[in-house]
């Protein structure tokens, strides 16, 4: 999936096993472009946010670990609670959420959590982040069925000239001579269904 551009900041986007991930670190420089970790871990922190994450997590990843994420939900919102994504990851086996190290480094989540992170941040930024995905979503589409089409055109093709070689083209024949063959049919193909349509308008 290509990188969105909302409001004049590129998100990095990532597909895994099939769920698109958003970024949420460069989410986080909407709050703070020079610690977007520490935005993060702060909305980590939050009840609500771990209510709504292990929700999501139980409805969608039949590995997660809802024995540890009880006590983790107790502790949420005290004085003294810290969280992390590793940490997250690490003591629930959590797939919503992924941090990836490296040249693209940065914390990712699935699309739904990426923008409830976005409306804790900013409700403004959420709504042009959700309509710039859509929009990249629609082209994708398109772009799929554009494939497709093309792919389906190449397998008809091939399966007419197969069928042609196999049944109107005899063994005995020069390559010139069933090239002329191949090209009749062709044309055949083409004209008789514009004959048809010229014959349905006189009618």
């Amino acid at each position: 999936m290509a990188k969105l551009v909302v409001k004049d900041t590129t998100i990095r986007t990532l597909a895994r096993n099939g769920i698109d991930y958003i970024c949420i670190t460069d989410i986080a420089r909407q709050k703070n472009s020079v610690e977007p970790k520490d935005v993060v871990k702060n909305w980590m922190r939050v009840k609500n946010t771990l209510e709504y994450l292990g929700l999501w997590e139980s409805l969608n990843n039949p590995d997660f670990n809802g024995v540890e994420f009880d006590p983790i939900l107790r502790e949420a919102g005290s004085n003294s609670f810290t969280m992390s994504p590793s940490r997250w990851i690490e003591l629930t086996g959590a797939i919503g959420i992924i941090n990836k190290l490296g040249r693209d480094g940065g914390t990712y989540a699935q699309r739904d959590i990426a923008f409830k992170f976005a409306s804790w941040a900013s409700v403004e930024f959420e709504l042009y982040l959700v309509k710039e995905f859509q929009r990249l979503k629609e082209e994708e589409q398109k772009q799929l069925g554009w494939s497709a089409k093309r792919e389906l055109s190449k397998i008809n093709y091939r399966i007419h000239t197969d069928a042609i070689k196999h049944n109107l083209i005899p063994a005995e024949i020069t390559k010139a001579q069933a090239s002329i063959i191949y090209a009749n049919e062709a044309y055949i193909d083409y004209l008789y269904p514009e004959m048809v349509n010229m014959l349905m308008c006189w009618r």
